[in-house]
């Protein structure tokens, strides 16, 4: 995982939409202007680049990854936000891809565990728990799905 891939998945799916054509707005590069997540501030635009660095090379240092240290980078990408929009499916994205390349069965946030999602993201910092029960959930439903399409895989 490195910033030009996390930039490079960001140019990929926001290419092509009305956002890009915005001026002001940074296809495949880090945000130019603040934005506010649940009324929260996110990292300021001059701090992503720093701020993403030290999240990836904190990340890279692990000996071994677990579910539990991807979703702690998911949540903390989503805490610095460090994109003008398209942050949620770019973490997410981030989140598949690392547990995939770690041999860690992936997590689908379906819609109706969502707000268990959205609360475990917004407590990350006070309470990893709720995060940490939505994805191992979405881990089940994973399963699930692989169960049904008959894809054999290892657990």
């Amino acid at each position: 995982m490195s910033e030009e891939i996390i930039k490079h998945l960001h140019f990929i799916l926001i290419s092509g939409t009305r956002d890009s054509q915005l001026s002001w707005f940074a296809v495949g590069d880090y945000k130019k202007r603040a934005n506010v997540v649940g009324g929260r501030e996110t990292t300021k635009p001059k701090d992503v680049t720093e701020t993403m660095q030290k999240l990836l090379e904190a990340y890279h240092a692990k000996s071994a990854v677990s579910l539990e240290d991807v979703i702690e980078l998911h949540a903390e990408f989503e805490y610095i936000h460090p994109f003008q929009d398209g942050n949620g499916r770019v973490g997410r994205l981030i989140a598949l891809k690392e547990c995939l390349h770690h041999g860690i069965i992936p997590f689908i946030i379906e819609d109706s565990r969502k707000m268990f999602y959205d609360r475990g993201l917004s407590e990350w910092r006070n309470e990893k728990g709720w995060l940490t029960d939505a994805c191992r959930s979405g881990q089940d439903t994973f399963t699930r799905l692989l169960d049904m399409l008959d894809v054999p895989y290892v657990r």
